[in-house]
Protein backbone atom coordinates (compact mmCIF):
# COMPACT_ATOMS: atom_id res chain seq x y z
CA UNK A 1 0.00 0.00 0.00
CA UNK A 2 1.31 3.43 -0.74
CA UNK A 3 2.15 5.22 2.51
CA UNK A 4 3.01 8.73 1.00
CA UNK A 5 1.54 10.99 -1.94
CA UNK A 6 3.43 14.27 -3.37
CA UNK A 7 0.99 16.74 -4.17
CA UNK A 8 2.97 19.58 -6.09
CA UNK A 9 0.96 22.67 -7.03
CA UNK A 10 -0.40 22.89 -4.04
CA UNK A 11 -2.05 26.82 -4.54
CA UNK A 12 -3.64 25.95 -7.81
CA UNK A 13 -6.98 24.08 -8.64
CA UNK A 14 -5.32 21.07 -10.19
CA UNK A 15 -3.25 20.96 -6.90
CA UNK A 16 -6.32 20.96 -4.70
CA UNK A 17 -8.76 18.59 -6.34
CA UNK A 18 -5.77 15.80 -6.46
CA UNK A 19 -6.17 16.28 -2.98
CA UNK A 20 -10.16 16.61 -2.79
CA UNK A 21 -9.99 13.43 -5.27
CA UNK A 22 -7.97 11.26 -3.12
CA UNK A 23 -9.83 11.76 0.14
CA UNK A 24 -12.76 11.29 -1.47
CA UNK A 25 -11.35 7.42 -2.59
CA UNK A 26 -10.41 7.49 1.30
CA UNK A 27 -6.96 7.13 0.87
CA UNK A 28 -5.07 5.89 4.26
CA UNK A 29 -1.73 7.38 3.54
CA UNK A 30 -0.09 10.81 4.07
CA UNK A 31 -0.24 13.33 2.01
CA UNK A 32 2.16 15.59 1.09
CA UNK A 33 1.59 19.10 -0.21
CA UNK A 34 4.55 21.59 -2.28
CA UNK A 35 4.09 24.56 -3.19
CA UNK A 36 6.28 27.97 -4.00
CA UNK A 37 4.01 29.54 -1.30
CA UNK A 38 3.59 28.92 2.12
CA UNK A 39 -0.06 30.71 1.94
CA UNK A 40 -1.11 27.75 -0.54
CA UNK A 41 -4.74 26.53 0.11
CA UNK A 42 -4.27 23.04 -0.34
CA UNK A 43 -1.44 23.35 2.23
CA UNK A 44 -4.09 23.26 4.85
CA UNK A 45 -6.01 20.34 3.33
CA UNK A 46 -3.25 17.82 3.55
CA UNK A 47 -1.47 16.06 5.86
CA UNK A 48 1.90 17.64 5.82
CA UNK A 49 3.49 20.39 3.46
CA UNK A 50 6.89 21.71 2.58
CA UNK A 51 7.89 25.11 0.30
CA UNK A 52 9.69 24.39 -2.84
CA UNK A 53 11.78 26.84 -5.37
CA UNK A 54 9.80 27.49 -8.28
CA UNK A 55 10.56 24.10 -10.47
CA UNK A 56 13.02 27.16 -12.64
CA UNK A 57 15.11 27.43 -9.44
CA UNK A 58 18.31 25.94 -9.69
CA UNK A 59 17.75 24.96 -6.38
CA UNK A 60 14.76 23.05 -7.19
CA UNK A 61 15.96 19.52 -8.15
CA UNK A 62 18.08 19.60 -4.89
CA UNK A 63 15.02 20.45 -2.86
CA UNK A 64 12.88 17.92 -4.14
CA UNK A 65 15.31 15.07 -3.54
CA UNK A 66 15.51 16.03 -0.05
CA UNK A 67 12.06 16.38 0.52
CA UNK A 68 11.16 12.32 -0.99
CA UNK A 69 14.18 11.21 1.07
CA UNK A 70 12.60 12.90 4.17
CA UNK A 71 9.04 11.72 3.66
CA UNK A 72 9.90 8.21 2.02
CA UNK A 73 7.45 9.74 -1.15
CA UNK A 74 6.46 7.07 -2.89
CA UNK A 75 4.48 8.70 -5.68
CA UNK A 76 4.39 11.69 -7.12
CA UNK A 77 1.34 13.43 -8.77
CA UNK A 78 1.44 15.11 -12.18
CA UNK A 79 -1.03 18.04 -10.45
CA UNK A 80 1.15 21.08 -11.55
CA UNK A 81 2.10 22.38 -15.14
CA UNK A 82 5.98 23.46 -13.90
CA UNK A 83 6.97 20.56 -11.49
CA UNK A 84 6.14 18.08 -14.23
CA UNK A 85 8.94 18.95 -16.38
CA UNK A 86 12.07 18.18 -13.76
CA UNK A 87 9.79 15.42 -12.38
CA UNK A 88 10.24 13.79 -15.87
CA UNK A 89 13.73 14.68 -16.02
CA UNK A 90 14.55 13.34 -13.30
CA UNK A 91 12.49 9.97 -13.11
CA UNK A 92 15.22 7.40 -12.86
CA UNK A 93 16.53 9.29 -10.33
CA UNK A 94 13.41 9.53 -8.52
CA UNK A 95 12.27 5.90 -9.22
CA UNK A 96 16.11 5.02 -7.46
CA UNK A 97 14.61 6.82 -4.43
CA UNK A 98 11.37 4.87 -4.23
CA UNK A 99 9.25 7.38 -5.55
CA UNK A 100 7.26 7.20 -8.90
CA UNK A 101 6.92 10.24 -10.38
CA UNK A 102 3.61 9.32 -12.87
CA UNK A 103 5.17 11.71 -15.88
CA UNK A 104 5.13 11.44 -19.20
CA UNK A 105 8.70 11.69 -20.91
CA UNK A 106 10.40 15.12 -21.89
CA UNK A 107 9.69 14.98 -25.39
CA UNK A 108 5.97 14.23 -24.93
CA UNK A 109 5.91 16.91 -22.48
CA UNK A 110 7.68 19.26 -24.93
CA UNK A 111 5.11 18.31 -27.86
CA UNK A 112 2.19 19.34 -25.78
CA UNK A 113 4.22 22.55 -24.16
CA UNK A 114 5.12 23.58 -27.47
CA UNK A 115 1.64 25.12 -29.50
CA UNK A 116 3.61 24.92 -33.09
CA UNK A 117 4.96 21.62 -32.16
CA UNK A 118 1.53 20.26 -31.51
CA UNK A 119 0.10 21.20 -34.39
CA UNK A 120 3.08 19.88 -36.64
CA UNK A 121 2.74 16.54 -34.64
CA UNK A 122 -0.69 16.09 -34.80
CA UNK A 123 -2.18 18.29 -37.55
CA UNK A 124 -1.83 15.31 -40.19
CA UNK A 125 -3.55 12.71 -38.39
CA UNK A 126 -6.10 14.67 -36.46
CA UNK A 127 -8.46 17.72 -36.75
CA UNK A 128 -6.88 20.93 -35.32
CA UNK A 129 -7.04 24.66 -35.88
CA UNK A 130 -4.41 26.24 -38.81
CA UNK A 131 -1.88 27.54 -36.30
CA UNK A 132 1.23 29.25 -38.03
CA UNK A 133 3.78 31.82 -36.32
CA UNK A 134 4.16 33.10 -39.80
CA UNK A 135 1.82 36.36 -39.84
CA UNK A 136 2.05 36.74 -43.49
CA UNK A 137 0.30 33.25 -43.89
CA UNK A 138 -2.78 34.85 -42.30
CA UNK A 139 -5.58 35.36 -45.08
CA UNK A 140 -8.79 35.40 -42.53
CA UNK A 141 -9.86 37.12 -39.59
CA UNK A 142 -10.81 36.89 -37.11
CA UNK A 143 -7.73 34.62 -35.38
CA UNK A 144 -5.86 34.60 -32.14
CA UNK A 145 -2.62 35.15 -31.42
CA UNK A 146 -1.57 33.06 -28.32
CA UNK A 147 2.28 32.96 -26.54
CA UNK A 148 3.93 29.97 -28.44
CA UNK A 149 4.64 28.46 -24.56
CA UNK A 150 1.43 30.05 -22.76
CA UNK A 151 -0.39 28.18 -20.39
CA UNK A 152 -3.83 28.57 -20.31
CA UNK A 153 -5.78 31.41 -21.10
CA UNK A 154 -2.86 33.96 -20.17
CA UNK A 155 -1.96 36.37 -23.03
CA UNK A 156 -4.59 35.55 -25.53
CA UNK A 157 -5.37 38.35 -27.86
CA UNK A 158 -8.43 38.57 -30.60
CA UNK A 159 -7.42 39.97 -34.20
CA UNK A 160 -9.86 40.98 -35.73
CA UNK A 161 -8.20 42.92 -38.53
CA UNK A 162 -4.68 43.35 -40.03
CA UNK A 163 -4.44 46.94 -38.08
CA UNK A 164 -5.12 44.57 -34.83
CA UNK A 165 -2.55 42.54 -36.41
CA UNK A 166 0.09 44.86 -37.92
CA UNK A 167 0.11 46.02 -34.27
CA UNK A 168 0.82 42.80 -31.81
CA UNK A 169 3.29 41.72 -34.21
CA UNK A 170 5.02 45.13 -33.34
CA UNK A 171 4.85 44.02 -29.63
CA UNK A 172 5.80 40.64 -29.28
CA UNK A 173 7.37 38.20 -31.28
CA UNK A 174 7.17 34.97 -29.48
CA UNK A 175 3.26 34.10 -30.48
CA UNK A 176 1.50 32.10 -32.76
CA UNK A 177 -1.63 32.72 -34.51
CA UNK A 178 -4.64 30.12 -34.71
CA UNK A 179 -7.92 29.96 -36.04
CA UNK A 180 -10.75 31.66 -34.20
CA UNK A 181 -13.24 29.08 -33.02
CA UNK A 182 -16.53 30.68 -32.01
CA UNK A 183 -17.99 27.21 -30.59
CA UNK A 184 -19.04 25.68 -27.74
CA UNK A 185 -15.36 24.87 -25.43
CA UNK A 186 -14.74 21.20 -24.38
CA UNK A 187 -12.19 19.43 -21.88
CA UNK A 188 -11.28 15.32 -22.28
CA UNK A 189 -9.92 14.04 -19.41
CA UNK A 190 -8.15 11.22 -20.24
CA UNK A 191 -6.00 8.51 -18.33
CA UNK A 192 -3.51 6.48 -19.37
CA UNK A 193 -1.84 3.50 -18.03
CA UNK A 194 1.56 3.68 -17.03
CA UNK A 195 2.78 2.09 -20.33
CA UNK A 196 0.77 4.90 -22.53
CA UNK A 197 -2.05 3.09 -23.11
CA UNK A 198 -5.40 4.69 -23.11
CA UNK A 199 -8.02 3.98 -20.67
CA UNK A 200 -10.95 6.17 -20.32
CA UNK A 201 -11.47 9.98 -21.72
CA UNK A 202 -14.44 11.60 -19.91
CA UNK A 203 -15.51 14.73 -21.42
CA UNK A 204 -17.61 17.91 -19.87
CA UNK A 205 -18.71 21.14 -21.77
CA UNK A 206 -17.03 24.40 -19.86
CA UNK A 207 -20.01 26.19 -19.11
CA UNK A 208 -18.44 28.84 -17.71
CA UNK A 209 -14.30 29.96 -17.32
CA UNK A 210 -12.49 32.46 -15.00
CA UNK A 211 -8.32 32.37 -15.84
CA UNK A 212 -8.33 29.94 -17.81
CA UNK A 213 -10.24 26.98 -15.29
CA UNK A 214 -14.02 26.11 -15.46
CA UNK A 215 -16.27 26.95 -12.75
CA UNK A 216 -19.30 25.41 -14.29
CA UNK A 217 -19.04 21.91 -16.61
CA UNK A 218 -21.48 19.60 -17.35
CA UNK A 219 -19.93 16.34 -17.61
CA UNK A 220 -21.42 14.14 -20.73
CA UNK A 221 -20.71 10.90 -22.94
CA UNK A 222 -19.79 11.18 -26.23
CA UNK A 223 -17.89 7.99 -27.53
CA UNK A 224 -16.63 9.45 -30.76
CA UNK A 225 -15.09 12.60 -28.62
CA UNK A 226 -13.70 9.79 -26.54
CA UNK A 227 -12.16 7.58 -29.03
CA UNK A 228 -10.47 10.32 -30.64
CA UNK A 229 -8.73 12.07 -27.49
CA UNK A 230 -7.77 8.38 -26.22
CA UNK A 231 -6.20 8.29 -30.18
CA UNK A 232 -4.32 11.20 -29.84
CA UNK A 233 -3.20 10.84 -26.16
CA UNK A 234 -2.04 7.20 -27.16
CA UNK A 235 -0.21 9.17 -30.31
CA UNK A 236 2.10 11.41 -28.55
CA UNK A 237 2.71 9.06 -25.94
CA UNK A 238 1.10 10.16 -23.13
CA UNK A 239 1.62 8.39 -19.74
CA UNK A 240 -0.87 8.91 -16.74
CA UNK A 241 -3.73 11.34 -17.15
CA UNK A 242 -4.25 14.20 -19.31
CA UNK A 243 -6.62 17.20 -20.41
CA UNK A 244 -7.44 18.22 -23.89
CA UNK A 245 -9.31 21.29 -24.65
CA UNK A 246 -11.17 21.01 -27.73
CA UNK A 247 -13.37 24.09 -29.47
CA UNK A 248 -16.00 24.09 -32.16
CA UNK A 249 -15.54 25.61 -35.51
CA UNK A 250 -18.39 28.09 -37.45
CA UNK A 251 -19.35 24.99 -39.15
CA UNK A 252 -19.80 22.70 -35.46
CA UNK A 253 -16.69 21.05 -35.88
CA UNK A 254 -14.74 19.99 -32.80
CA UNK A 255 -10.87 20.96 -33.30
CA UNK A 256 -8.15 20.00 -30.60
CA UNK A 257 -6.58 23.10 -29.37
CA UNK A 258 -3.80 21.82 -26.72
CA UNK A 259 -3.14 18.59 -24.63
CA UNK A 260 -1.53 19.58 -20.64
CA UNK A 261 -0.05 16.29 -19.88
CA UNK A 262 -1.32 16.35 -16.40
CA UNK A 263 -4.27 16.70 -14.06
CA UNK A 264 -6.79 19.52 -15.32
CA UNK A 265 -7.81 22.31 -12.92
CA UNK A 266 -11.58 20.70 -13.22
CA UNK A 267 -9.39 17.15 -11.92
CA UNK A 268 -12.47 17.06 -9.52
CA UNK A 269 -15.21 17.18 -12.35
CA UNK A 270 -14.10 14.05 -13.13
CA UNK A 271 -13.70 12.49 -9.88
CA UNK A 272 -17.12 13.26 -8.98
CA UNK A 273 -18.61 12.11 -12.23
CA UNK A 274 -17.01 8.45 -11.06
CA UNK A 275 -13.31 8.11 -12.46
CA UNK A 276 -11.24 9.27 -9.86
CA UNK A 277 -8.35 10.05 -11.76
CA UNK A 278 -5.60 10.55 -8.53
CA UNK A 279 -7.35 6.86 -7.39
CA UNK A 280 -6.82 4.67 -10.79
CA UNK A 281 -3.07 5.66 -10.31
CA UNK A 282 -2.57 4.36 -7.25
CA UNK A 283 -4.42 1.61 -8.16
CA UNK A 284 -1.88 0.77 -10.99
CA UNK A 285 1.09 1.67 -9.04
CA UNK A 286 -0.17 -0.97 -6.68
CA UNK A 287 -0.82 -3.62 -9.28
CA UNK A 288 -4.60 -3.70 -9.11
CA UNK A 289 -6.31 -4.84 -11.45
CA UNK A 290 -7.92 -1.21 -13.15
CA UNK A 291 -11.82 -1.43 -14.64
CA UNK A 292 -12.72 1.16 -16.52
CA UNK A 293 -15.57 3.36 -14.19
CA UNK A 294 -19.06 3.79 -15.01
CA UNK A 295 -19.51 7.79 -16.31
CA UNK A 296 -22.58 9.31 -14.60
CA UNK A 297 -23.45 12.82 -17.05
CA UNK A 298 -23.73 15.60 -14.54
CA UNK A 299 -23.11 19.48 -14.04
CA UNK A 300 -20.85 20.37 -11.45
CA UNK A 301 -21.14 24.01 -9.95
CA UNK A 302 -18.35 25.68 -8.41
CA UNK A 303 -17.63 27.95 -5.63
CA UNK A 304 -15.15 29.21 -2.80
CA UNK A 305 -14.15 28.26 0.42
CA UNK A 306 -12.17 30.77 2.86
CA UNK A 307 -9.62 29.80 5.43
CA UNK A 308 -9.05 32.22 8.07
CA UNK A 309 -5.54 32.55 9.40
CA UNK A 310 -5.71 33.79 12.79
CA UNK A 311 -2.82 35.63 13.77
CA UNK A 312 0.66 35.31 12.91
CA UNK A 313 1.91 33.27 15.01
CA UNK A 314 -0.24 30.63 13.35
CA UNK A 315 0.66 31.55 9.72
CA UNK A 316 1.99 27.65 7.90
CA UNK A 317 5.32 26.30 9.50
CA UNK A 318 6.89 24.29 7.17
CA UNK A 319 7.21 20.77 6.75
CA UNK A 320 4.17 20.68 9.69
CA UNK A 321 0.79 21.82 9.93
CA UNK A 322 0.34 24.20 12.62
CA UNK A 323 -2.63 25.80 11.92
CA UNK A 324 -5.85 26.44 13.05
CA UNK A 325 -7.81 26.57 10.66
CA UNK A 326 -11.99 27.72 9.83
CA UNK A 327 -13.79 27.22 6.96
CA UNK A 328 -17.00 29.35 5.70
CA UNK A 329 -18.36 28.07 2.45
CA UNK A 330 -20.60 31.03 0.28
Amino acid sequence: MTSTVLVPGAAGPAGINTIKSLKMAGFGGKILATDSSSLSAGFFMADVNEVIPEADDHSFVDRLFHIVKMYHVEVLMPSSGFDIYPYSENRKQLAEMGAEAIVSDRDKLEICRDKMLTFQTLSDKFILPFTTEEPNKIDIFPVLAKPRFGKGSRGIVKIDDESDLRYIISKRDDLVFQEYLPGTEYTVDVLSDLNGKPLIAVPRIRMQTKAGISTKGRVLRDPALEIDCMKIAEYIGIRGPCCMQMKESAEGRLKLIEVNPRMGGGTIFTSLAGANFPALLLDMIEGRQISVPTISEITIIRYFEELVLRSEEERIHVGANLLSKTRFQV
